[in-house]
Order: structure tokens, then sequence, then C-alpha cells
């Protein structure tokens, strides 16, 4: 079998706006991926002094999450919310995700 080699989408693409999108989407995957791994440079893991050791923040934020998260549910099923969700344990991850997010990027000592 004689394959012939598929060109690159920037060959194939003949529309210059295609072809300007395509080059900005490059760019920003290229810029993400830099912004992504800046943070690689901090000094050592946000973290809490609780009972004479470091705990790290996500953790602690976890303790804090899953009780709100709980606190969450019951409303919503005393709404009627949870009844007609799809995926409720996938919503309710989520929630605990923000949660925990929202308390890093706030409480965070650093």
């Amino acid at each position: 079998m004689n394959e012939v080699p598929m060109p690159f989408l920037a060959q194939r693409v003949k529309n210059p706006l295609y072809r300007r999108l395509l080059a900005l989407l490059k760019v920003g995957f290229a810029l993400s991926l830099g912004l992504g791994l800046s943070a690689c440079s901090q000094g050592q893991a946000p973290s809490f002094l609780l009972f004479d050791s470091y705990f790290p923040s996500w953790l602690v934020g976890i303790f804090v999450a899953v009780p709100i998260t709980l606190v969450l549910r019951v409303i919503f099923i005393r709404i009627g919310i949870d009844e007609v969700m799809p995926l409720r344990l996938l919503t309710y991850l989520c929630i605990v995700a923000c949660i925990v997010m929202a308390f890093s990027f706030y409480y965070s000592p650093r």
C-alpha cells in the first residue's frame, strides 16, 4: 500500500481568516502552557500550621468544603433541586472542588 501522508491542518485550510485563527490558537496554547508551568517555581506548597504540624491548604479546604456541601445538599433536597439534577455525584464533587479552590485562594497564607 502506498499511503500519502496527510498535510498539516494549516496547509489544508485555504481561507486566510481561518489560518489566522489557527495561528492565534497555537499561540494561545503555547502561552497557556507557559502560564501553567510558571507556578512550578514556587518554593514550597502553601500550608497551615495546625496542631504543631503543617497541613496542605487543599486538605484543610476539603475539611471545610465537605460539611458545606452536605448542608447545600440538604437545602437542595428541601427546595427540590436534587430530584431533577442529572449526575448528582459529579455536581456535588464540583461544588466541593469550587469551595476548596475558593478556600485556598482566600485563606492561603501566601
